[in-house]
């Protein structure tokens, strides 16, 4: 078969209580540019977890996705989301709202979609316009929860995306060291504090994340690929 691959594991770090969690992923990448994430997480602290596969085409716009949640050993929900141009659907289940089929008009395909694992915080960035001098840029999103943690629905969200490019930074974490991207989440109109990303590459790696909100520092902690 004339795919290629990497994997890798990010450890999830709390500024007080060490590792609070971890989260596996997988991707494949074929010729054409489509890729497809498979991704594992676990939160020891909040007793989640996710497991979620998403592809996206060349141009890193969300195709379809698979999302499973599980809170304190319980079901919480299940649900599958295709994207197009003109609408976003989702068909699932939640132990909260039963059977759900969600058809939701979009006057444009949305540009990324965030169902949750930290590995997907970085494929967002996959819509910025490098032809763009802003160092400011936005777009439509999709997410299948509202909750920092995602530990709601699954099911559609919409909503807006910010990002601000910092620079590029060499950054070490425990896979090694690595070239990066820097950028910012603003979050202005949620009033919750700025996350910070880095990514390395064209494949948009998954080095590092910050966020104070959860007094967590995200760092890629194993790489294969």
């Amino acid at each position: 078969m004339n795919h290629r691959s990497y994997r890798g594991r990010v450890d999830y770090i709390h500024d007080e209580i060490g590792e609070r969690g971890r989260e596996w992923f997988s991707v494949t990448v074929q010729p054409d540019g489509m890729r497809t994430l498979r991704s594992h997480c676990e939160m020891d602290d909040t007793r989640i977890l996710r497991d979620v596969i998403y592809t996206v085409d060349a141009a890193w716009r969300p195709i379809d996705s698979y999302v499973r949640i599980s809170v304190e050993e319980s079901f919480m929900g299940a649900a599958w989301f295709r994207f197009g141009a003109e609408v976003v659907e989702c068909e699932g289940y939640t132990a909260n709202e039963g059977r759900i089929s969600q058809r939701v008009p979009v006057d444009e395909w949305p540009r990324s979609f965030g169902p949750h694992p930290v590995v997907c915080d970085i494929w967002h960035l996959g819509a910025w316009d490098w032809a763009d001098p802003a160092p400011e840029q936005g777009w439509r999103s999709i997410m299948s929860s509202p909750l920092p943690n995602g530990a709601s629905g699954p099911m559609i969200g919409r909503g807006g995306f910010r990002a601000q490019y910092v620079g590029e930074e060499k950054v070490s974490v425990p896979a090694g060291t690595y070239q990066t991207k820097h950028f910012v989440f603003p979050l202005r109109e949620s009033g919750k504090p700025p996350e910070h990303v880095w990514y390395h590459g064209d494949d948009l790696l998954f080095v590092k994340i910050r966020w104070d909100l959860l007094k967590t520092t995200y760092v890629l902690a194993e790489f294969e690929g």
